[in-house]
């Protein structure tokens, strides 16, 4: 099983794009992604490199396993 690595806030974003989540707004330098079958938004802080605690966090949020996440990380 791979390590969930550090990843620039960017491509995560993308990587929420890609699965279905829209952009809604930002609040300093958090930015904000819905979607209509979550129970709360997804919150990504503008840094150079996400955490493997934020990354963990939101996909728990998004009912998204380590490995699916990585699956897709390689296609987009």
């Amino acid at each position: 099983m791979s390590r969930l690595e550090p990843i620039h806030y960017g491509r995560f974003c993308k990587f929420l794009e890609y699965v279905g989540c829209t952009f809604k707004r930002q609040k300093g330098s958090h930015l904000i992604y819905v979607r209509d079958d979550l129970p709360r938004p997804i919150v990504v802080p503008a840094k150079k490199n996400l955490s493997r605690t934020v990354i963990q966090s939101n996909l728990k949020t998004l009912g998204i396993d380590r490995e699916k996440y990585l699956r897709i990380l390689k296609e987009i």
